[in-house]
């Protein structure tokens, strides 16, 4: 009886693991890329005589996710350095800015209706989650940064076969607060908080509908973010936040689709509103590209991006991307729609892109970006930004460990270089920016 007694609490744990494995999937993945770059004129050019950076960072994840009956459950952690950032032993000199360690992901996603209701979802998922949309010119989770992007927000989906519509808000507090609802929206650590350099929003809403075609897709978006208000105090010359705030809405139309072997893209954009300064915006984004597939192996096309600018009297007409990946678009030496500024004059990027895939484990691809800005600038009868190259080359080793390096050069013009745009006096003619990536990505799967 004392065996039976001893051996029951077992028995019952083991039942009830195989129960909650027939019923729910834990997966548990990880991640750790590394990144060595030598930049050269890397986000702005150099002057001259200026020594190019070398250096390594790292991201390193560990993902956690639970799928069961009506709940998805997701959770990311996420450390971000760069080697030799922290000391060998207890480190006591990193400042909280350069604090690589956070929650990249912590989400939960309610099922609506019941599972077995074919070809229809209603969900809701809350929490910290990235937003992916489209080819993420405007919502992007910026994963080319070791640090991504994501947001504190609500989203509800509804899903058919065909169909796909999406609710969204988010409201940003610094903290828990006895009253009101003032914000402080400039962005804590390095990083810029939107895909321009701008400020935080207070407060983040969109509405986005996708129609499946027969290869690709159309979509509509309207999102609308705001801004705290501000005033400059008259004795300090500080910064003054007020309860006001400053609303900015974007809208517009998005389309991909594939016709035998030519893939076309197109998307169209209007904004409005007042920008995060409380200047009031009208702007413009339009994009065209088409690729065609010689064969199997080789594609290769061409495309032209206009991102409006300038002003209009006390109008910006400076089209903001949002909470986009701009490296994807704007050339991989990030001069545009980054981190580093290059003022508010718009841009017009015309590329000719080439990929190459002789093997599923091996993709090279070649890129030729001619920029030039959208508006006139004072004291420059040209237009012209550069030019730049770009050439990326990835391999499979496995399923879990892929190996990627690039090299962009960029040929720098004085407009360029001007103060009305990079602001960089007696810069280098050329820039250049080459890096070695590795990432390995274990999986595990319990079901």
């Amino acid at each position: 009886m004392k065996k039976r007694t001893k051996t029951f609490p077992l028995v019952l744990l083991v039942s009830s693991v195989f129960s909650l494995q027939a019923t729910a999937q834990v997966t548990l993945s990880g991640q750790v890329r590394t990144r060595t770059e030598l930049r050269d004129g890397q986000g702005a050019p150099l002057a001259i005589g200026a020594s190019p950076a070398f250096f390594t960072s790292q991201r390193t994840r560990l993902s956690f996710g639970y799928n069961a009956y009506r709940l998805k459950f997701g959770v990311t952690a996420q450390d971000v350095r760069v080697w030799g950032q922290d000391v060998s032993t207890i480190n006591r000199t990193t400042t909280a800015d350069l604090n690589g360690l956070m929650l990249h992901e912590a989400w939960a996603e309610l099922g609506l209706t019941d599972t077995v209701v074919k070809n229809k979802s209603l969900c809701l998922k809350i929490g910290r989650q990235e937003l992916v949309y489209d080819d993420q010119r405007l919502l992007g989770n910026l994963d080319w940064l070791q640090q991504g992007r994501r947001h504190d927000a609500a989203l509800l989906k509804f899903e058919t076969v065909q169909w796909m519509l999406h609710l969204a808000a988010a409201f940003n507090q610094n903290k828990e607060g006895a009253s009101g609802t003032l914000y402080n929206n400039t962005p804590p650590g390095p990083y810029a908080a939107t895909t321009n350099g701008g400020s935080m929003y207070k407060s983040l809403v969109f509405l986005y509908a996708a129609k499946k075609l027969e290869k690709g897709h159309a979509s509509f978006l309207f999102l609308n973010d705001a801004f705290t208000g501000y005033h400059s105090d008259p004795v300090t010359s500080t910064k003054v936040y007020d309860s006001t705030t400053w609303s900015r809405a974007t809208t517009g139309f998005y389309f991909n689709n594939k016709f035998n072997r030519l893939l076309l893209t197109a998307a169209a954009y209007y904004q409005f509103g007042h920008t995060a300064t409380g200047q009031k915006l009208q702007a413009e984004l339009f994009s065209l590209a088409a690729q065609y597939a010689f064969g199997k192996t080789f594609s290769s096309g061409a495309g032209v991006d206009y991102y409006s600018g300038g002003t209009s009297g006390s109008t910006s007409n400076a089209f903001d991307p949002l909470y986009g990946t701009p490296h994807k678009f704007a050339g991989l030496i990030d001069y545009f729609y980054a981190a580093n500024a290059f003022g508010k004059n718009g841009l017009v990027n015309y590329s000719l892109k080439s990929r190459y895939r002789p093997t599923d484990r091996l993709t090279v691809t070649a890129d030729l970006h001619q920029f030039n800005s959208a508006a006139a600038v004072t004291g420059f009868a040209t237009k012209n930004l550069g030019q730049e190259i770009d050439l990326v080359g990835t391999y499979a080793l496995t399923r879990q460990i892929g190996l990627e390096g690039g090299y962009a050069r960029y040929f720098t013009t004085p407009l360029l270089t001007s103060a009305a745009v990079k602001n960089i006096p007696d810069a280098k003619p050329s820039a250049n920016w080459a890096y070695l990536m590795i990432s390995v990505k274990p999986e595990f799967l319990f079901k």
